[in-house]
């Protein structure tokens, strides 16, 4: 039994995935939608807001503020209300509204913006809001998740280690990460490469994300991608980086639904796709251990991936762009 069930983070389920005529590939799935606000990002915001108030960085008049498309301000809007701390969270139109009604619902101001940026994307004009607030607020902090090195941190000492250690037969050949901010990719390949330095680590993009080089294109599923290369990721240890489009983000939302009972967020089914599309180019002749993270619940996800309507419409858009894809990282 838990007091209050924020406490509850972490040791998440790992669930195994067989890929139907590929009988070398091991898939494990680290299940993180079952963290206290349904997301991987409560790791983060645990840890974080737990640091800085015992390190007297912050105090209990201190503000906290940050960009988020979503899951991450709803999980530090829950941890900062636990600690009795302010939290502004600068969201965008493009947020889904649920994520947006929990914000709200624990306290937090919300800040939207509405005015697409120089790629047509709302991260850049969110940074911006904040970096305005920061020059004429006292007592502010500004978590930054795209270069604060205690969001890496927070996953090289949980989600890392957890996977280090659940791995089965203690192997891990491959783990495929959605990447967007950046913190989660970050600590987790740390973690991974120093127990298990073979270990290739694969990040997975979406076509119209710049992290990589790529051209700057609207995208619509929120948690994945950036118009930004985030600073963090510098110290990421990444080997490859596969592509996958919304299309194929959408069905393989669907097939984990339909096939394995996961109702799983957009991150996830990109990642499940990027496994796919990765290994269809790199064959593999012998057993290989492939480990996964599946970022959030699919339940946010009810009136766009899991909606006819909004797919055929997101079909139909990219069906009439072109998207270019980074070469190398």
């Amino acid at each position: 039994m838990v007091n209050n069930i924020l406490n509850k983070i972490g040791n998440t389920p790992m669930a195994s995935l067989p890929i139907a005529n590929e009988p070398n590939l091991n898939v494990f799935a680290k299940l993180e939608f079952y963290n206290p606000t349904g997301s991987v990002k409560d790791r983060a915001a645990c840890y974080i807001i737990n640091r800085l108030l015992s390190e007297g960085t912050i105090n209990k008049n201190t503000t906290l503020i940050e960009s988020s498309s979503g899951n991450f301000g709803v999980a530090l809007s829950a941890y900062a209300k636990h600690n009795g701390l302010k939290f502004t969270c600068v969201i965008d139109k493009t947020t889904l509204p649920v994520n947006e009604m929990l914000i709200r619902l624990q306290g937090a101001e919300v800040i939207r913006i509405t005015e697409p940026d120089a790629h047509g994307g709302y991260l850049l004009n969110r940074i911006k809001k904040i970096k305005e607030i920061l020059n004429k607020t006292d007592n502010i902090y500004w978590v930054n998740q795209y270069a604060n090195p205690l969001n890496a941190q927070a996953y090289y000492n949980s989600l890392g280690t957890e996977i280090c250690l659940e791995a089965p037969r203690q192997k891990v050949d491959y783990l495929f990460m959605g990447i967007s901010s950046g913190g989660t990719i970050t600590g987790v390949s740390q973690r991974v490469k120093k127990n298990y330095p073979n270990a290739k680590v694969i990040a997975v993009d979406v076509n119209g994300s710049v992290i990589f080089g790529g051209k700057s294109q609207k995208r619509f599923i929120p948690g994945i991608g950036s118009s930004m290369r985030p600073e963090i990721i510098k110290h990421a240890k990444i080997d490859d980086v596969v592509y996958v489009n919304e299309d194929e983000t959408i069905n393989s939302c669907r097939e984990l639904l339909e096939r394995h009972n996961l109702y799983a967020g957009g991150s996830s089914g990109s990642v499940y796709a990027g496994i796919k599309k990765y290994f269809k180019k790199n064959k593999v002749d012998s057993k290989v251990n492939i480990m996964c993270v599946f970022a959030d619940r699919g339940e946010r996800y009810m009136s766009t991936i899991y909606n006819d309507e909004w797919c055929e419409m997101v079909r139909e858009y990219n069906d009439q762009n072109v998207y270019s894809e980074a070469v190398a990282i």
